[in-house]
């Protein structure tokens, strides 16, 4: 995220796409209701479904699942061709434009807006506002990267930013909202497979050595496995173990079933958790983990903000903070050098060393100014909220313009799978580990599937009533609610609820980069069944519905 969230207040335009604020960045949420019902903030909402923002958008696309970035270079060859680019900016910060020119003169709006979801007039008007608002940010989310074009989908969007000199700038950028409060400080540490803690390569040479000598290891330059890839490794037998922690991926992950597999060929595996989650429920050895509430640290969410949180309740049990865990595992295989932390305080230490962006942070400072946003190299340093100021973090400060081409997506309805499910959250549960909040179970109870009106008469069916969705992948059973909040012959489902699995029929194909799945785009066929009349009107929680079935 280029902007710090409070920027949100001043914005003047908004362009979401692929991305719920109200519903799954609830926090946020509230800035944007703000600035669009106080301050006047006009807002443009790219997304299939009618949501709650889009009812208060000046413009909402119901774009086609899949087709961002034709959509995208669409607005793009209309801001081109009707000159509202930023020639200064293009000409002095950027690099790559006439390549880019070239591949968007190929997708004029008469071509893409019915393609993609709209029309051609609402292609300019969305065009003319974006591009002529100064305070205008590009947000997105699970959306746009869910795709196997999410990498594409994000490069389009800092294109469209780039073209019109929004990135740099008080309250414009380019914004992704995290799935989830601390994924942001997850990334910053090096739980990614292919940098150290700050994003350096580990196939660096230079790095690579840097962080030998640091950690006083030897160290592996080779670039590790993505998410898919541990799960085939673990199905081919390739890897052997796995430590999971604070991750439910068999409700979580696509294909759920494939994860399953996975899991049970593992020779070994733990899982650290706070409940005895479905992922948990594979696992040799569970280890009881504290929640955010019960422990000591820092969460850097989505604006890049570190910010400490402190133990406000005492751990059940024989719960301990997951440091705590991995220090002991590191000292009982032999390894106590570089683990002789006693607290959270005492890590933090062993990253500012590690990360140059972080030498300006210590705990009085967080503690004192409420959170510092990196980069913050050094201790009179006041943090970044803004990135890519005058230049851009690059190693020639020059921002890099790359052009996409559309490609479709892996999996498209045909006439055995004729709907196209789509999944995300709702407000009423966060993930799945809401569920066992009695509270929240009672407002939000169980999955209710969104449906076409027009497809719920095609198929006999009426409101509360159960059906099963059927992938190529695996089957469920859900409730159903009939809105045109979706369009024709597409679905919604959420992931909340177990008893409804629906990432058992998620699409497991994914980004060749990111190896993100494609949880956005699946082909599905859907029938009425009836629950066993002792079941019918009962709610029955983490029992699978398909279990109750009649028949």
């Amino acid at each position: 995220m280029t902007n710090p969230s409070d920027d949100f207040l001043d914005a003047d335009a908004f362009f979401f796409i692929g991305s719920n604020p109200l519903e799954a960045h609830p926090v946020i949420g509230n800035k944007i209701k703000y600035a669009i019902k106080f301050n006047g903030a006009k807002a443009i909402v790219i997304d299939p479904r009618r949501t709650e923002l889009a009812e208060m958008a000046e413009y909402h696309v119901p774009l086609n699942s899949g087709t961002d970035v034709a959509f995208i270079n669409g607005l793009m060859h209309i801001i081109i061709k009707e000159g509202w680019t930023d020639d200064e900016y293009i000409k002095t910060r950027t690099r790559g434009f006439e390549e880019l020119k070239e591949v968007v003169k190929n997708y004029p709006p008469e071509k893409v807006a019915a393609f993609c979801g709209t029309d051609v007039e609402t292609m300019y008007a969305i065009a003319e506002l974006y591009a002529k608002t100064e305070k205008a940010p590009i947000v997105w989310g699970l959306g746009i990267t869910e795709h196997t074009t999410g990498v594409d989908n994000v490069i389009s969007l800092s294109n469209l930013g780039l073209i019109t000199g929004h990135v740099g700038k008080p309250s414009a950028g380019l914004n992704p909202l995290r799935g989830q409060n601390n994924v942001q400080g997850a990334c910053d540490m090096g739980c990614l497979p292919d940098t150290y803690p700050g994003y350096p390569r580990v196939d660096n040479p230079e790095v690579h050595a840097r962080f030998e000598k640091l950690w006083n290891a030897k160290l592996s330059n080779e670039v590790g496995l993505m998410i898919p890839q541990m799960m085939n490794g673990a199905i081919d037998g390739n890897v052997k173990a796995m430590i999971i922690m604070g991750e439910d991926i068999v409700l979580s992950d696509p294909d759920a079933n494939h994860i399953k597999k996975a899991l049970d060929s593992l020779e070994f595996f733990v899982s650290i958790e706070i409940f005895m989650s479905e992922t948990a429920k594979h696992a040799d050895v569970i280890l009881p983990a504290r929640a955010f509430a019960e422990k000591n640290g820092t969460f850097t969410p989505s604006e890049r903000r570190v910010q400490l949180v402190n133990e406000a309740v005492s751990a059940p049990g024989e719960a301990m903070p997951e440091w705590w865990m991995i220090r002991e595992i590191a000292n009982r295989i032999g390894r106590t050098d570089g683990f002789e932390w006693e607290s959270a305080e005492d890590i933090f230490e062993d990253i500012r060393a590690a990360i140059p962006a972080w030498q300006g942070m210590t705990y009085p400072r967080l503690r004192k100014e409420h959170g510092l946003t990196w980069p913050c190299p050094t201790m009179d340093h006041p943090g970044t909220p803004i990135l890519h100021i005058g230049k851009f973090t690059t190693p020639d400060g020059i921002g890099r313009l790359l052009p996409r081409e559309y490609r479709e997506p892996a999996e498209l309805p045909d006439e055995e799978y004729p709907i196209l499910l789509n999944t995300g959250r709702r407000l009423g549960h966060y993930n799945v580990t809401t569920r066992y909040s009695d509270t929240l179970n009672a407002i939000n109870p169980y999955e209710t599937a969104y449906i076409h009106p027009s497809d719920a008469a095609e198929l006999g069916i009426e409101e509360l009533d159960f059906i099963r969705v059927t992938s190529r992948r695996g089957s469920v059973v859900t409730r159903v609610t009939i809105t045109d909040a979706v369009k024709p012959k597409n679905m919604f489902m959420t992931f909340h609820f177990k008893e409804s699995p629906v990432n058992d029929l998620t699409n497991s194909a994914f980004d060749p980069v990111s190896m993100t799945g494609e949880y956005k785009i699946s082909a599905v066929k859907v029938e009425k069944v009836k629950i066993k009349e002792e079941y019918k009107d009962e709610v029955l929680r983490f029992v699978p519905l398909t279990e109750l079935v009649e028949g």
